[in-house]
């Protein structure tokens, strides 16, 4: 399976990952052969890379995820459902959101070993929900490693995955800056809620925090910031920094959004959490075209835990440039093959 861009991609290519719709259901399953029409829908959609099966290569194993299809889906609905009560103007189900945090935490605690690897495609639709869960999953798995118990797991979870709860159409205050509006609105919505403990509140409230101080909406320091919210910081920029990327570019790669985010340790982000997801995240997910300092090109294929910089690369070697049935390959352990470097991601 290879993560290609839309422009590369053909008719009769068989699709690798399932894409959802924005209710959680199914939009295109995975293993269809995509024709013209498909193609030219999922770009319309605003899909811009896509995995798709590579026949050079079929014992490459999709990476192990820590959330299944099914609470994938219901988290997607979940939120779906909840923002919509929020346009509307009406009170949102509580009970039905704790539900979908006990399935996620659940298995979160279960694969807490497995790398970050946010794997899901993206639509202009669905990319809301898809934030709101990806959020949600990194910060627990954080916890996980940060030795939370239960009971602030799933706090810190519910709180993750309501944390932009004040931004959906929303008037703004006259003289008041977007963001620091959606972040009070967001507190004083998820403080009405007597279900939720107040700290839920403070995650939506404080997630913008800097810990120099140079944060919003009240200018806090280090600890003064909630430690949930300082998960939810680190969390949050990854994924928006692989969604939207930042004001000098477009949408960033794993291995990019992973050094900005070390460019932004103690004075943005929390070091310590920073150095704790830095651990656990895929920077050169299973997919991924590379090349590297050999100058020799090819594909992810494995990777380690504890050394997500140092995956296992398929190099394939063809014996002359017409001959592409006659396709060998060997695999180079980064991990073990401690002078080979990734030099660039391809595609």
């Amino acid at each position: 399976m290879k993560y290609v861009d839309m422009e590369a991609v053909e008719s009769g290519d068989i699709l690798g990952k399932t894409i959802y719709a924005v209710n959680g259901q199914v939009l295109l399953s995975a293993n269809v052969q995509l024709t013209v029409y498909m193609i030219s829908t999922l770009k319309r959609i605003g899909i811009t890379n896509i995995y798709i099966k590579d026949a050079s290569m079929p014992d490459i194993e999709e990476q192990e995820e820590i959330l299944s299809e099914e609470t994938k889906r219901a988290i997607i609905k979940q939120m779906s459902e909840t923002m919509d009560a929020i346009r509307s103007g009406k009170d949102f189900n509580s009970r039905s959101v704790s539900l979908v945090i006990d399935d996620l935490l659940d298995e979160v605690i279960r694969n807490k070993e497995v790398l970050i690897h946010l794997n899901d495609i993206r639509t202009r639709d669905n990319m809301e929900y898809l934030h709101a869960m990806n959020v949600c999953m990194m910060s627990t798995l954080l916890g996980v490693g940060l030795y939370l118990n239960q009971i602030q797991l799933k706090d810190l979870a519910i709180g993750a995955l309501l944390h932009d709860v004040g931004k959906p159409d929303l008037e703004l205050v006259e003289g008041d800056a977007e963001p620091k509006h959606h972040m009070w609105r967001g507190f004083e919505l998820l403080k009405s809620k007597r279900e939720f403990s107040l700290l839920i509140a403070h995650v939506a409230f404080q997630h913008h925090e800097h810990v120099d101080g140079t944060g919003s909406p009240r200018g806090l320091t280090g600890d003064q910031i909630h430690l949930y919210s300082r998960i939810v910081a680190v969390t949050n920029t990854y994924d928006n920094l692989l969604q939207t990327g930042s004001a000098e570019g477009g949408p960033l790669l794993p291995h990019e959004a992973c050094e900005r985010m070390m460019a932004m340790s103690g004075t943005v982000l929390d070091h310590e959490i920073l150095t704790q997801f830095l651990r656990a995240v895929s920077v050169y997910p299973n997919g991924v075209s590379v090349k590297l300092s050999t100058k020799e090109t090819g594909i992810v294929v494995g990777q380690h835990r504890g050394l997500p910089g140092r995956p296992i690369v398929r190099v394939l070697e063809r014996e002359s440039a017409r001959e592409k049935d006659n396709v060998e390959s060997r695999e180079i352990d980064l991990a073990k093959h401690t002078t080979v470097f990734i030099e660039q991601v391809l595609g």
